[in-house]
């Protein structure tokens, strides 16, 4: 049996989305500092549903249970939204 873990499964779909966003061409002009990248993360997690797991088999589970399209786009949707509220008020000079 492999090591106990605790993990939110939302937040590492939601971070790797979100740094993956920044990079693409439609938003070159957001800034992609790290309190931004941060801040974006934060406001999607804070609207989404957490799901937190034990256990590595548990964590591959979530990922394929998550990998719907009504989550896709609801994770997307608040990306999007947190990506909009963090450029127009930024934290950062």
């Amino acid at each position: 049996m492999s090591e106990p873990i605790l993990v939110n499964v939302t937040e590492e779909i939601v971070r790797g989305l979100v740094s993956f966003l920044l990079r693409g061409p439609e938003y070159q002009t957001f800034c992609k500092c790290e309190i931004c990248e941060l801040d974006t993360v934060a406001i999607a997690l804070n609207a989404l549903p957490s799901k937190y797991v034990t256990s590595m088999d548990a964590r591959d589970e979530a990922f394929r249970t998550m990998n719907t399209p009504e989550n896709i786009e609801l994770v997307n949707r608040e990306i999007i939204r947190a990506l909009h509220v963090v450029n127009k008020y930024p934290r950062h000079k």
